[in-house]
């Protein structure tokens, strides 16, 4: 392959909502480097994850194929870990055709040393030790560097908690630096003949919400937005189920919500300065011109909407994330904004259609160049709406099944036989559930049609083929393509 051929940066964030960029319209977090990145690229404005938590989401980034077929549909009851043996991955179809590929950060691996077509990783696997003797890289570098007798967790704050404080260490030894440190160093000591794939993979904004000083402080001080909270928010008010520091629902105090916002905020603010090293990196090496940058993150985080905490929710919170495209400058403009529905299954096949390279068949994703690029055909044979999915994880009433458009969302909850719908449009904090209006019946109706068309293919048990099928009290439903595939790869 010719060194002509694009380069690629994929800069990926870990449990970031879609609404806390200022290219999103958010007027309150400053993240100047990622909206000039938006300013040159395509802002897609209704992108979701297939399955709102960290292995299923990368799962589908991977490999362009929908939860049920990775086989991951969730985090637990028998939906993992990712572990190997698909029949493809971006950055192996990358290297097979003479791409120097390197990830760094939070790749999610089983096992956690899994190149899983990568040349090279660099890991920071925010504190899972899922091998024996595993030591991250990351953590690795924190030893040698630190300044005192203290650890890389010393802040006290759980990985999945709503508590928030500033970071306890110097500021240099963030794992947000220490990502953009180590991708800089790829690049300027990468193969010089071959074009690049770099995944800078960061492993915030996700808790612990410890934003180094400078700016936990800058959005303490702020004005922060009142978390949405909808008329059926209530189901979520269970004392019980507040009390832990690491409580996925329940109502918290004023305060405590503002700070959590605050330590978000800041860390996001953080990692776009960060990036914008990146790029400055990219820009005095000579290669920012013919190199394509794809942003997005995985899933997003609830941050207090409708009294919920984390992630593998349908809410757009959790569901809905940012992502931005830059294409090398030789594709000429691009369109600055891209409404239709987009999953993150889309990314492999777009990024091998920039690069020249053949898309494997067997893709759930489809290339999004033709939306980029304001071809009218791609726009008008593109996909009506986006299917999400995720498995009981913290309780039966996790478990879902959406379908979205952008405009209308339309939620099933298997073990609850429940539906929730909601206008978009008219209430984008999802604070209206029109399902007891009796004109939005024929709506309701329309997408509860559509998902069981979805189902049926499944020969699952989720649905007749006329009616979904409650799931309450049955064992959870495992893909066949996890057991296949792990079994392929072993």
């Amino acid at each position: 392959m010719s060194s002509k051929q694009p380069n690629i940066v994929m800069l990926m964030t870990d449990q970031q909502r879609w609404d806390t960029l200022g290219c999103y319209g958010n007027e309150i977090i400053e993240t100047v480097n990622l909206d000039a990145l938006a300013a040159e690229g395509t802002v897609f404005d209704h992108a979701y994850t297939p399955s709102p938590s960290c292995i299923p989401a990368r799962a589908s980034l991977l490999t362009g194929l929908d939860p049920w077929h990775t086989g991951l549909l969730g985090m637990g009851a028998g939906q993992g870990p990712m572990e190997t043996g698909f029949a493809h991955t971006l950055p192996g179809v990358l290297s097979d055709a003479g791409y120097h590929t390197q990830g760094i950060g939070k790749m999610h691996f089983y096992p956690q040393r899994s190149l899983n077509g990568f040349h090279h990783t660099l890991l920071d696997e925010s504190g899972r030790v899922e091998d024996p003797q595993f030591v991250s890289d990351y953590r690795e570098w924190f030893d040698r560097h630190k300044t005192g007798p203290y650890d890389f967790v010393d802040h006290g704050i759980h990985w999945n908690s709503w508590m928030a404080r500033p970071y306890h260490a110097p500021e240099y030894l963030h794992p947000t630096n220490w990502t953009v440190n180590e991708s800089i160093a790829f690049i300027k000591r990468r193969d010089p003949r071959k074009p690049f794939f770099l995944k800078t993979s960061f492993a915030r904004p996700h808790s612990p919400y410890d934003a180094p000083p400078v700016y936990f402080d800058l959005y303490d001080r702020k004005q922060l937005a009142e978390p949405f909270i909808g008329d059926w928010a209530h189901m979520h008010n269970k004392p019980e189920d507040a009390v832990s520091p690491t409580a996925w629902r329940g109502v918290r105090k004023p305060e405590e919500i503002r700070r959590a916002r605050a330590g978000y905020y800041g860390l996001i603010h953080h990692i776009d300065h960060q990036m914008g090293r990146l790029i400055q990196c990219l820009q005095r090496e000579g290669l920012y011109e013919n190199t394509m940058i794809v942003f997005l993150s995985d899933h997003g985080d609830m941050l207090g909407d409708h009294n919920l905490w984390r992630k593998t929710y349908a809410y757009e919170g959790s569901a809905h994330i940012p992502m931005i495209v830059k294409l090398p400058r030789s594709y000429g403009r691009t369109e600055a904004r891209v409404s239709k529905p987009v999953a993150i299954q889309d990314v492999m096949p777009t990024i091998l259609d920039i690069a020249g390279v053949d898309i494997p068949g067997a893709l759930d994703g489809s290339s999004m160049r033709g939306l980029m690029q304001g071809q009218g055909t791609a726009s008008a044979n593109w996909r009506e709406f986006v299917h999400g999915e995720h498995c009981a994880c913290y309780s039966d009433e996790q478990e879902m099944h959406y379908l979205t458009d952008g405009r209308t969302k339309y939620i099933w909850f298997p073990r609850m036989n429940s539906e929730q719908l909601f206008d978009l449009e008219a209430d984008p904090g999802e604070c209206r559930d029109l399902t007891r209006q009796q004109e939005e019946q024929q709506r309701l109706q329309q997408w509860r049609r559509r998902l069981i068309d979805i189902l049926a293919e499944r020969n699952a048990g989720l649905t007749d083929g006329v009616n979904l099928i409650n799931q309450a009290g049955k064992p959870p439903i495992v893909s066949p393509h996890y057991k296949a595939r792990v079994k392929a790869g072993r």
